[in-house]
């Protein structure tokens, strides 16, 4: 018999797995993925979860999480993520705590911290950042720092002086400074050996967080292989690719890719195809969540789950099946 349906190989795939699915009396998946379907591991601070998502689009695990702006799959399968603004945890591969943090510590218990961003380093430390105190430290598995740098911040925000940060391969550390609107690049001593001013291209100022809004409350930045650095532009709703001479060689901006509205822009990711993950959030319940785009800006997979998550996701991992 000759179906008159015309799927594409990954949603015909979908389509049977739900189906088959629906026969057993399983719930129907949350997500929906246009293009090569991912497996995903996000966290959404509206609901409260941290969750699994199968290619087939349903719930693998979900447990509850806090506040949320820094998210991390190590090498040996572990998650590294935040349950609140203070509270860092490493799961094992079966969601059992087995490392906590509180930057309430470490001579934070009487003035105003939050941490936004955190990395496990290869010599088995863990990078933080911290708002409030404005200093990166690196602690131990008992949570003793073993080093730590001043940070440069123009505008102090217990709430807003950084989000995401990452080191590079030279040793140093890339920071985005939201409030500042701009991305700092810091050596071990905590000297600033590069900074990127976010520009506003123009645009007014205006407050919020959807589509509406705009600033340069910038979110991550990345160095990439070729010593570029990839920045995702918070309310900037954009990302941009800039060389060490500061030249913006690549961008990407609210209405750039077809059928898709950018929001808060939190993090990027340039994948080894050459092409762009980036998180697009607070953009509402028809926009997707999560985007992966060509150099030429052709979205070749999208992920929107406004079922397990919300309006307000800024974290996530993606997987190839």
């Amino acid at each position: 018999m000759t179906s008159h349906l015309t799927l594409s190989m990954p949603r015909a795939v979908l389509l049977v797995l739900a189906l088959a699915a629906t026969s057993r009396g399983e719930a129907p998946p949350s997500a929906v993925q246009t293009g090569t379907p991912r497996r995903v591991i996000a966290a959404d601070s509206s609901t409260k979860t941290l969750a699994a998502i199968s290619p087939d689009g349903r719930v693998e695990w979900k447990i509850p999480c806090g506040a949320i702006h820094d998210l991390h799959l190590l090498p040996d399968g572990h998650l590294l993520y935040q349950d609140g603004w203070t509270q860092i945890v490493e799961l094992d591969a079966n969601r059992r705590p087995v490392w906590t943090y509180d930057a309430k510590g470490n001579g934070n218990a009487d003035r105003p911290v939050e941490v936004h961003a955190f990395q496990r380093l290869a010599d088995g430390t863990t990078m933080i950042v911290e708002s409030g105190p404005a200093r990166i430290i690196e602690v131990d598995s008992a949570g003793v720092i073993t080093h730590e740098i001043p940070l440069t911040v123009q505008s102090p925000s217990a709430h807003s002086d950084t989000r995401n940060a990452r080191t590079t391969s030279a040793g140093t550390y890339l920071v985005a400074h939201e409030k500042d609107g701009v991305v700092r690049e810091y050596d071990a001593a905590g000297r600033v050996v590069w900074e990127f001013d976010v520009p506003l291209f123009g645009h007014d100022r205006k407050p919020g967080h959807g589509p509406e809004a705009f600033g340069d409350q910038v979110y991550s930045a990345v160095r990439l292989d070729n010593g570029n650095t990839l920045i995702g532009t918070g309310n900037g709703h954009g990302v941009l690719e800039v060389a060490p001479n500061k030249d913006i060689v690549w961008q990407v901006s609210q209405r750039d890719l077809p059928g898709v509205v950018l929001a808060w822009v939190t993090q990027v990711e340039r994948r080894p195809n050459g092409n762009t993950i980036l998180v697009n959030c607070h953009a509402g319940p028809e926009q997707p969540q999560i985007l992966e785009i060509t150099p030429d800006k052709q979205v070749v997979w999208s992920f929107r789950d406004f079922t397990t998550f919300g309006n307000s996701l800024p974290v996530a991992i993606v997987l190839d099946p």
